[in-house]
């Protein structure tokens, strides 16, 4: 996958440096030259010094997915290089642990998500006076993957097979168990913990909402490059993640086709999500901006910013690894935002 070699460098640094801390400080700002107004200025966009400046600054605190964490770090870095008064804390806590921790208590302007919001979440955001605008800002492929050295897979894995290893009810211990054909070897499996919602997704795709559930004892983490890791480091392990994070790992570990709906095996990519071929596993990605927060320009004008650039081939696909939106979600996901902005002011 081609790379802004410059770009690409700065977000990896970030994200190591960010990854172990769990909490990265982003700052950003230069002269604001739309007029969608402040709260401190005129329907002209002037700011309340009356010399027509109208510059951005504030503080925005972003939660929620750590799979949707490198597309708002991309956004952000780029942000922050025109309003350098504008300061971004953006924490990777898992969309659930977003919501439940920081969002939806009044804590964050925005939570990221890997899957909608729950009815259980909009209650407690509801219940502080928090109202969440669902945005969708990318297409993901959730990616299956296993260590370089495993030969035995072969062409992929049926649903079938990977409810099998890992439901809560089969919980088998070896690969034998799954086929009767590959090795007589303990199966290791990675994979987000129960905060996320690329382990909601999972659920809902593979193992399904009413079934048994996902299986507990298995390496959990909300650390993406401990995934890789883990699968890394062993033969005979299996884990699961957002394809951007195995997009940048494509030497350390190998990505499974999965059998779709049409009985054939497909890998993850980004053309293969876009056509719909790789299904289940293809999946909506989320930012959710409070409706409150939309009053504060810096924050309206950030979210305009993410959408505004969410159809951009450079940055979503080629820089982080989702599938853009098109024209018209961008456009939709615009009329919803600008709606928010209005509502909140």
């Amino acid at each position: 996958m081609t790379r802004n070699s410059d770009s690409g460098l700065s977000r990896r640094k970030f994200l190591i440096a960010s990854g172990a801390a769990g909490l990265a400080g982003l700052a950003g700002c230069t002269e604001n030259n739309t007029d969608n107004g402040s709260s401190g200025g005129d329907s002209e966009g002037e700011d309340s010094s009356g010399d027509g400046s109208n510059e951005l600054s504030g503080t925005i605190d972003i939660a929620g997915s750590s799979t949707v964490f490198p597309l708002a770090t991309a956004m952000g870095e780029r942000f922050q290089t025109e309003h350098s008064e504008v300061n971004i804390n953006l924490q990777s806590t898992g969309s659930g642990g977003g919501f439940a921790n920081y969002f939806c208590t009044g804590q964050t302007d925005f939570n990221n998500a890997s899957r909608p919001i729950k009815g259980e979440e909009e209650t407690q955001c509801e219940n502080n006076d928090v109202t969440p605008v669902e945005l969708k800002v990318a297409t993901d492929a959730l990616t299956v993957i296993v260590n370089n050295d495993n030969d035995f897979i072969g062409e992929g894995l049926t649903v079938e097979q990977l409810r099998t290893i890992f439901s809560a009810e089969s919980t088998p211990t070896t690969w034998s168990d799954v086929n009767s054909e590959w090795p007589d070897e303990e199966i290791e499996i990675y994979g987000p913990t129960d905060a996320s919602g690329t382990y909601d997704y999972f659920i809902e795709a593979i193992l399904g909402e009413e079934g048994p559930g996902h299986r507990q004892d298995y390496s959990a983490t909300e650390q993406d490059r401990t995934i890789i890791q883990g699968v890394e480091g062993s033969e005979y392990a299996i884990g699961y993640l957002g394809f951007a994070y195995y997009s940048e790992n494509t030497d350390a570990v190998q990505a499974v086709a999965i059998e779709n709906d049409a009985g054939e095996f497909v890998e993850p990519s980004l053309d293969t999500a876009l056509s719909g071929e790789y299904n289940p596993l293809s999946r909506p990605l989320f930012t959710y901006p409070a409706r409150e927060s939309l009053a504060e320009n810096h924050v309206a004008e950030f979210a305009r910013y993410w959408i505004d650039n969410a159809t951009s081939r450079e940055i979503v696909a080629e820089e982080v690894g989702y599938v853009p939106l098109s024209e018209d979600e961008q456009q939709e996901m615009l009329d919803t935002l600008n709606a928010a902005i209005e509502e909140a002011n």
